[in-house]
């Protein structure tokens, strides 16, 4: 029962990504969607977007982090589980706020794709007038 107290769950989003993100104490393996996180990101970018909260910490080593995540594109999932690990570490200790404020770690983006216009060709773009 010690062990489960240990867990610390928290959620983030982007776009239309949502990871669902658990952090334990452990040697620092990262687990998305049940595979290793370099099995699951490609993009060295991607992957450096998901250790920045640890990174930033010093504490890479020191967490195990285990998260589901659906939705959108790589880029959108990194970023859902980046705000995860942030708001699962600030719920682990509050002192942290500040660091990771400070880092915009904490604050969601609220980007989100427009949507399409009934009667025109999307969000913004129009079909082209003739006069003629």
């Amino acid at each position: 029962m010690a062990l489960e107290a240990t867990k610390y769950y928290a959620t983030g989003r982007r776009k239309s990504s949502v990871a669902r993100v658990w952090l334990k104490p452990g040697e620092g393996k990262i687990l998305i969607n049940k595979k290793t996180m370099e099995d699951y990101f490609q993009r060295p970018t991607h992957k450096v977007l998901v250790v920045a909260p640890l990174r930033l910490l010093g504490a890479e080593a020191k967490y195990d982090v285990s998260a589901n995540v659906s939705g959108g594109g790589a880029s959108g999932q990194a970023g859902a589980i980046r705000l995860g690990i942030s708001r699962a570490l600030l719920s682990m200790d509050g002192t942290l706020r500040g660091q990771l404020r400070k880092a915009g770690l904490l604050t969601r983006d609220p980007r989100v794709k427009e949507r399409k216009k009934y009667g025109q060709k999307g969000a913004r773009a129009r079909f082209q007038f003739s006069k003629r």
